[in-house]
Order: C-alpha cells, then structure tokens, then sequence
C-alpha cells in the first residue's frame, strides 16, 4: 500500500476540526487525522507492506521550465521566497509530528530529492511486485492503474470512508479510457488544481474521444499534421493552436517511474518498534486515543 501523504494529511486538517489539540493548545487535527485514515485502511486491507510517500520536492524546477504555470497558484511568496507552497499556518507544524509519530511506529516512509510524492507511488509501484493500492486524492495517478499488475488507485475523493476502489473497467467506465491514456487525457482537457491550461474547447468528453479513435497524444498529432480527414476542423484548429504546450505538457502530468529512491523497508510491522517513544510522543501531543487505535490495527 502506497500512500500519498500530502494528499491524506491536508484531507485531515481540513475533515478534523482544529480543535483537536495537544495538551499545550496546539493543533494536532491533521496527525490525529492521519493515524485514523492509516488505521481505517490497514483494518480494512490488511497490507503486508506501506509506505508513506512525499513530496521532497512539491513543485520540481524540470517541470515548471516546460509549464511555467505548473502549480503557480499554490506558491506563497515567504520570507522573499516564491517557491514555497502555500500551506494553512496551522498544518505546516504539523507535519514533523507525523513523521516523527510514523518513524517511532515502524511505518516506511520514501521521497527523492526534485521529485514529487507522485513520482515517488510510480516509482514503487513500478519496481515492486504486486499487488499494490495506491491510497490518493490526486486523479493524475489513475494512470498507473494496471490489471495485469495487480496496481488499483483506492481514490479518496469522497474520504477515506468512502474510497472508490478503481482498476482499469472502472477508470474505463468513469471516463471512456484506458488507464494508460489517463496522462494524454489530462493533457488535452488540462487541469487547473494543478495549474494546467490544457486545450482551449477540449472537455473530458472531446479529449475520451479523440483519444479513442487516435489511440494516444502522438497519434492525434499525427493527424494534426497530416489534416487527417476524419479529425473535425474545428478540433484541427484547436489542437494546432495549443501545438507548444501539447509538446511539452505530457512530460509534466506523466507520472515519473525511474525517481531515484534507495531501497525501502517497507514491511508493516504489528506493534511499533519503538514503543517508548511512541507512548511520549502520544502523551506530549495528546495523541493517546489515536495511538491506541492505530496499535489495534496493526496488532490485527
């Protein structure tokens, strides 16, 4: 099971109220939060293996040098420092915790320096063996949905509570495509979360269908150059006109395989390896309750 911890641990400060804090008043909503999801989900799939997956780099300087507006929206120019996501004041504290509470529990955690957690999922997916569940929020990783794999995307778009548990007839069924065409797909209809314009007049429906009479992003391009007699003129011009960002975009919102990650000892463990520190950090943080639950899970 692979995580997507970002997506998890800001779906947590914004589902549990910020009211949830430590003994000092701090806030601890997003931790005790994302123990919860981790414990729903280990009860629920029983992985033998998890690893929670970061962004060492959020916004990676390769794919902002082909779109420039590549999450620009989300930067927060801080201290004089316009690279710096922008995240709620409240959260960012938070995040050390987690990761201190995850180390002290045995949970596995991996990034990769100018990669984003995304690239990190692909990467471990691609290189171990299945089956793997890919726990996110982030549609952009359907694409690496593969039966013959064993690899499902566990979409948490409606919580945790309510995964949508996806293999490739589902993302078929969602939107007329192929998993393996999801990246050309986001392509084409663009994807403003994330700061993608895609083509001007291309929805979701237009961009399923193109895709499926050219097969992928080269083909239809191909027909592009070649005025393809059954591409309609009015698609004609709209592809020919977004030629410069079709050329590069697809390297953005494809999913990077090869990041370079050291070898991960993922194994989940059934109690936590240092439960000295565990049982501290629970007390310090007022964390007892989700501690216990998490422990539970494991143990089971």
């Amino acid at each position: 099971m692979l995580l997507d911890a970002a997506s998890l641990y800001f779906r947590a400060f914004y589902g549990v109220p910020t009211s949830i804090t430590a003994p000092d008043g701090t806030p601890i909503n997003a931790v005790r939060g994302f123990l919860d999801m981790v414990s729903t989900l280990v009860t629920r799939y029983q992985p033998a293996r998890l690893v929670a997956c970061l962004d060492e780099d959020w916004r990676p300087a390769w794919r902002v040098a082909l779109v420039p507006s590549y999450k620009e929206h989300r930067l927060a120019e801080v201290g004089g420092d316009p690279t710096v996501e922008e995240v709620p004041d409240q959260l960012a504290p938070q995040v050390p915790v987690l990761l201190e509470v995850l180390a002290a529990v045995g949970i596995a955690t991996a990034g990769a320096p100018h990669y984003e957690a995304d690239d990190v999922i692909g990467t471990l997916a691609t290189r171990g063996p299945g089956p793997v569940d890919v726990v996110t929020g982030d549609r952009d990783l359907f694409q690496l949905v593969d039966d013959d794999r064993g690899v499902r995307v566990l979409y948490t778009g409606r919580g945790v509570a309510k995964l949508e548990e996806l293999d490739a007839p589902a993302v078929r069924a969602k939107y007329g495509i192929e998993p393996s065409q999801y990246a050309d797909f986001a392509t084409l209809r663009g994807d403003p979360s994330d700061g993608l314009p895609g083509v001007a007049g291309i929805g979701e429906k237009t961009a399923a269908g193109l895709l499926g009479r050219w097969g992928d992003l080269a083909g239809l391009m191909a027909a592009v150059d070649a005025k393809a007699q059954a591409l309609p003129a009015t698609h004609w011009r709209k592809l020919d006109a977004a030629r410069e960002y079709l050329a590069v975009a697809p390297d953005v919102v494809k999913v990077a395989r090869e990041a370079p990650i050291p070898e991960v000892i993922d194994e989940l463990p059934d109690a936590p390896v240092d439960p000295e520190r565990v049982a501290a950090l629970a007390e310090r943080w007022g964390l007892e309750s989700a501690v216990g639950r998490l422990e539970k899970a494991l143990a089971g």
